[in-house]
Parts: C-alpha cells; sequence; structure tokens
C-alpha cells in the first residue's frame, strides 16, 4: 500500500512540476473534459498560419529582389541617357566612341540584371523559373546588327530594331529563354493570392534593352554609318531612355503596391496566430500559484509518507510487546 501511494505521489509531482515550468496542464483531456474538437481547430488554424508565414516570407524578398533590380536598371538606364544626351551637344569626337562603351557595358549590366535569381528561381521568366530569361547581351547584338543592316536613317534603323524586337521569330526567339505563361500566384492566406508578373520581355524592358544595344553597336563597322546617322541614333535612343523613365517607374509601383500588400497580409496573419495561441494558452494554461500550491501539498504528504515508511521498518514483535 505504501509503495502504491509512494508511486502516485511521485506521478502527481512530475505531473504538477511539468505544468509549473510549461505553463500549460500535463492532462488536457481532462481539461476539455473529452472535447478536442475546438483545440484541434485551432491547432489546425496555427500550423496553417505557419504556413502562411514561410510564404508570405518569400513572397516579400521575391518582390524586394525583384524592386531592387529595377530600381538599378532605372539608375543606369538614367545615367546612360544622359550621356546620350550630351552627344547632340558636344562637340568633341571622343565623346561618341565612350558613349558605345558605356551602352555595351550597360546592355551587359541589364542582361545580367534581367538574370537574376532569388533562392535558385529566376524572377523574371515567367513560370519558367528554372532558366534564365535572356540568352546573352551578344546574342542581343547579334540579332539587332543583322535586323538594321542596309537601313540608312536614323528613322529606319529605329522601325527595323523595334520590329525585330516584337517579332515572335526575332528576339523572343532568339534571346528570351523564359515562359510566356506567368508565374504562379503566391498564396498568402485563405483567400490572398498574389500575382507578381514581370517577364524580361515586357514591352518597357524590352524598350530599354532595344535603345540601349542601339547605342551599343551604332559604330560597328558593318553597318557602315556616317557620323551624322551615328549621332542622330545615339541622341533618339537618349531621347527614348529618358521618356522610359516613367514606365519604370510604373513597374516599381507596381512592385511596391505587392510589397505593401504582402506586408499587410503578413501582419494580419501574426495578429490572428497571436490570438489563436493566446486562446490555446488560456484553455490549456496551468494557474501557477495553484499549482505550486498543490506541488507542496504532495510534496508535504511524500515527505510524511517516507517517515511513516521509516517508523514501520523499524517495528519488531518485541518492540509491540512493550
Amino acid at each position: 500500500m505504501l509503495q502504491r501511494r509512494g508511486s502516485a505521489l511521485k506521478h502527481d509531482i512530475h505531473r504538477l512540476t511539468q505544468e509549473l515550468s510549461t505553463g500549460r496542464v500535463a492532462d488536457t483531456k481532462s481539461v476539455l473534459a473529452g472535447n478536442f474538437s475546438y483545440l484541434t481547430d485551432i491547432e489546425r488554424d496555427v500550423k496553417l498560419l505557419q504556413g502562411y508565414k514561410v510564404a508570405t516570407t518569400e513572397a516579400a524578398q521575391f518582390a524586394d529582389t525583384m524592386q531592387n533590380t529595377l530600381e538599378r536598371i532605372q539608375d543606369n538606364s538614367s545615367d546612360l541617357s544622359n550621356s546620350m544626351l550630351l552627344v547632340s551637344t558636344s562637340a568633341v569626337e571622343t565623346v561618341l566612341p565612350q558613349v558605345v562603351a558605356d551602352s555595351r557595358a550597360n546592355l551587359g549590366n541589364l542582361v545580367s540584371s534581367l538574370n537574376v535569381d532569388f533562392g535558385g528561381r529566376s524572377l523574371f521568366s515567367g513560370a519558367a523559373t528554372d532558366t534564365a530569361p535572356l540568352a546573352s547581351d551578344a546574342a542581343v547584338l547579334t540579332g539587332l546588327t543583322a535586323a538594321v543592316a542596309g537601313q540608312t536613317t536614323a528613322a529606319d534603323i529605329f522601325a527595323a530594331a523595334q520590329a525585330w524586337f516584337d517579332d515572335p521569330a526575332g528576339f523572343r526567339a532568339a534571346v528570351y529563354q523564359g515562359s510566356d505563361t506567368s508565374l504562379s500566384p503566391f498564396t498568402l492566406s485563405d483567400v490572398d493570392r498574389l500575382n507578381i508578373d514581370i517577364r524580361a520581355d515586357d514591352p518597357v524592358l524590352r524598350n530599354l534593352m532595344m535603345n540601349t544595344a542601339l547605342g551599343a553597336i551604332v559604330s560597328d563597322a558593318a553597318l557602315g554609318l556616317d557620323g551624322t546617322v551615328q549621332r542622330a541614333v545615339i541622341a533618339q535612343a537618349g531621347q527614348n531612355l529618358l521618356g522610359a523613365q516613367d514606365q519604370i517607374t510604373k513597374l516599381r509601383a507596381d512592385i511596391g503596391f505587392s510589397q505593401s500588400r504582402i506586408q499587410n497580409v503578413s501582419t494580419r496573419n501574426a495578429v490572428q496566430s497571436t490570438s489563436l495561441e493566446y486562446a490555446r494558452s488560456a484553455l490549456l494554461a496551468a494557474d501557477p500559484y495553484e499549482t505550486a500550491t498543490k506541488l507542496e501539498d504532495v510534496q508535504f504528504h511524500l515527505q510524511g509518507l517516507y517517515s511513516v515508511t521509516v517508523r514501520l521498518s523499524e517495528l519488531s514483535l518485541l518492540n509491540f510487546m512493550r
């Protein structure tokens, strides 16, 4: 009997110590009276929100990387447009070769930026996230040079270049390697889906590539353009790049709206998760004062049991008869 009682008291001490350290009742069945449906719903929602937290974090990082990339592209194109516009007003012949060199470098940076990936996923390839969207800047230059060959005026050169970038058998066949299908929307909550769809073949980005590439090939000997036409092409490309700044700003504003929406959904999910955690804690919480009182009482009983055990172990027939 003493062994059974001692075992029960030790079990109670272990249970109460656990409740005191965790702040939660050990026997949830007795607290819930066998009705686990409410607790199950809470825990299911908590796990869903944990999954949505991962999704919103991924979406936020995806949008941030895309925003930073577009910012870098816009800054570079703005600087290049200023350099190009100086050609039409400068009398120094060395300015043109420098702008051509800047255009080549800028085109390389533009292609490299659009080929950026996040976590192994290409940002500007649409659904083909396992593929870089653009072949190379060399492929752009080669295809564009062939497309404008034989044109002798700035107007004709721009018309031929625009036709090649718009032709499915032109830029898309020779350079663009991404998908024509949009990236699947991010699932941020039970009701929120976010579609971030900017591909490298977007008209705004193609326009940047076209004008930047024209600046890079304008002095190519294969085209045989005289200095006047070269300057006219550079000046027009500079004007086009300057006019494209508002379009790039709009793309960035769209990404900014997505970033704001991600933040709002993330905050709402965090509040909901905190509320559920509070509800679960309130349901399963063990009162620390009551638990400590019970633990002290059980320890007192166990100490008394040990005292009785010691007294009984000292009993003998001789002591009993005395």
